[in-house]
């Protein structure tokens, strides 16, 4: 299954419109903004756990990075609140369950050996950065290589002109983004 998977077109999602989509497991759906492959895939999705709804252990070869947008996600490891970024690198598994309900934006099989150490990241209290520009704030997510970043526009901010040769991928989480090609 291919959805969205050609990174050389710019595509832009509205992802409440997309319909939710079982997964393997009942209980878990998923929104696919974009797949290469099939149940083991590249993917970007937004997931929702229904309560007390889980999946079994499971490896992700190439690594997962997941952002906690509403309730508790949780593993063997602990439990996540809202704003808690995960970086579960290559190589590694866990058995995912919410006691309470989630929805999580989640990236699978696209991290790179760099990203060895699992990383877990509070973002309703770690710091901001200045960005580029004034009213641009950055908070780095993956410390290891290269990998997501959290952006804060203050509202009237304009960045300067610019290329992203490897592509760009942008979750809006709150607000609106706006850019010359539209909002």
């Amino acid at each position: 299954m291919n959805i969205h998977a050609d990174d050389r077109q710019r595509v832009v999602i509205h992802h409440p419109d997309l319909p939710w989509i079982p997964s393997p497991e009942p209980g878990v759906e998923r929104r696919m903004l974009a797949r290469q492959g099939d149940e083991v895939a590249k993917a970007t999705s937004i997931v929702r756990y229904r309560p007390g709804s889980r999946f079994p252990a499971h490896h992700h070869g190439l690594g997962e990075e997941i952002f906690v947008l509403d309730g508790t996600f949780s593993d063997e490891r602990g439990h996540y609140p809202a704003g808690t970024y995960i970086m579960n690198p290559p190589g590694s598994s866990h058995a995912p369950f919410s006691d309470e309900g989630c929805t999580l934006f989640v990236k699978l099989r696209h991290l790179g050996p760099d990203q060895v150490v699992r990383e877990v990241i509070d973002t309703t209290t770690a710091p901001w950065h200045q960005g580029l520009v004034p009213g641009l704030q950055v908070m780095p997510l993956m410390q290891q290589g290269l990998g997501s970043t959290l952006v804060k526009w203050a509202p009237q901010t304009y960045f300067n002109p610019h290329r992203h040769w490897g592509g760009e991928e942008i979750f809006v989480v709150a607000g609106v983004f706006e850019d010359e090609h539209g909002r």
